[in-house]
């Protein structure tokens, strides 16, 4: 299986979405590339180049449904309650606000990019919250709050999630906090993928036709 982790950025702010790829092994998920500034073409092109063999499982961090009418999706809700019941510092957004909903719109034109791809390859999507994801499984609470700040959070992070099965990771200060997100990403999907999500909200057709997952 490979499992692809999309830091999505909204439209307008391309040079901040960051793709990882990884390849599962026998102990757990490692690198085999990374691609910043990534427009949809280029991610159709990656998911595209990943082969016709074997599942690909893509995580998004975008949201990839709104509430009709506007306002909280029950996901997001429940999300945030969940969140906050391990000290809050990790916002989840109302897809629709003000400035969310372009990336709102742009996750939903990329989920139906992706699906495009089918029955040529073989591929899941889920939408996640990389930060909630780092926090409710037990990431250090302050490299999670303030690792889009702080270089050294993010080494922390790193080193932490390399101890969560991701393989090949740089071990460095200087990494982006976008290339950050994108491996929470990737370890959400994945651990959804093995049913072992620490906390889903399931799909609910049609108006939220994707699991939402940490």
């Amino acid at each position: 299986m490979k499992v692809m982790g999309i830091d999505l950025s909204g439209p307008r702010n391309i040079a901040d979405t960051f793709v990882t790829v990884f390849e599962e092994t026998q102990d757990g998920l490692h690198l085999v590339e990374a691609i910043e500034a990534a427009e949809d073409q280029r991610i159709l092109a990656a998911v595209a180049g990943l082969g016709k063999r074997g599942l690909i499982t893509i995580g998004v961090d975008a949201p990839l449904s709104y509430n009709p009418g506007g306002g909280d999706r029950k996901s997001d809700q429940e999300l945030r309650q969940r969140v906050s019941l391990q000290g809050g510092g990790i916002g989840v957004m109302t897809p629709t606000m003000s400035r969310m909903v372009y990336l709102t719109l742009r996750g939903i034109v990329l989920a139906r990019e992706l699906e495009m791809l089918k029955p040529d390859t073989d591929l899941q999507i889920v939408e996640v919250h990389p930060g909630a994801c780092l926090l409710l499984r037990g990431a250090a609470a302050g490299d999670v709050k303030g690792f889009k700040r702080h270089a050294q959070a993010r080494l922390n992070l790193m080193n932490w999630l390399g101890a969560q099965g991701l393989g090949g990771l740089p071990r460095r200060k200087n990494v982006p906090d976008h290339f950050v997100a994108a491996c929470a990403a990737a370890l959400a999907a994945w651990q959804w993928s093995l049913g072992h999500a620490v906390w889903q909200y399931p799909a609910e057709a049609p108006h939220q036709p994707y699991a939402f997952v940490c």
